[in-house]
């Protein structure tokens, strides 16, 4: 089977979708705090067993992979046939959506993360020798903001792909019309010589 863009576009729309749904799934499966005990020495946060931090692992890793396939695929040859980089970032359109896929990657990447090993953390060290500790759990909001940022990554990642096909096409849609005006005048000269 061939790679082509659209392949290329689905694969990366897959990945992103998928980075969505485990963010969300995440957010609404987060308990809002721990249940403390309290012990002579200190408290002990038991939290009830939930999916949150593996949601939120990957969650991760399918933005990773969503960024990844939509960065190479902005640069793939496709049928063989490559296309300089120079060439894709001269058009400010793709350089722009191409900057804007990189910060909302960074971004969603961030928003994931934080909750993620905040609440990995909570769960590993839930003995506190504050009496007052209320075992809180991650800051509500971040799970559900980091999945529509890893959406819209992966959107970017789209449209600067369109954008580069494009590109591509023009590129080398001007690279058939220089090697057919060098072929017409020598086409020409064999005709004088044939009269």
């Amino acid at each position: 089977m061939a790679v082509t863009v659209k392949l290329m576009a689905l694969t990366v729309s897959f990945f992103g979708l998928l980075s969505f749904i485990l963010g969300v799934i995440a957010e609404n499966k987060k308990p809002p705090a721990g249940t403390p005990v309290f012990g002579k020495d200190g408290v002990t946060c038991k939290f009830p067993a939930d999916p949150t931090v593996a949601l939120g692992y990957l969650s991760v890793i399918f933005l990773i992979a969503s960024t990844v396939v939509g960065y190479l695929s902005l640069f793939y040859p496709y049928k063989g046939k490559t296309v300089p980089q120079g060439v894709l970032f001269k058009s400010m359109t793709f350089a722009v959506f191409f900057n804007v896929a990189l910060f909302s990657t960074g971004l969603a990447a961030t928003m994931l993360l934080w909750p993620t090993i905040t609440e990995h953390l909570h769960l590993k060290r839930n003995v506190h020798l504050d009496l007052t500790y209320t075992c809180p759990t991650a800051k509500t909001g971040l799970f559900g903001g980091g999945a529509f940022l890893s959406l819209d990554s992966s959107l970017f990642w789209l449209v600067a792909l369109l954008v580069a096909d494009n590109a591509r096409e023009d590129f080398l849609d001007e690279d058939k019309d220089d090697k057919l005006d060098v072929e017409l005048p020598s086409l020409a000269n064999h005709a004088d010589m044939v009269i």
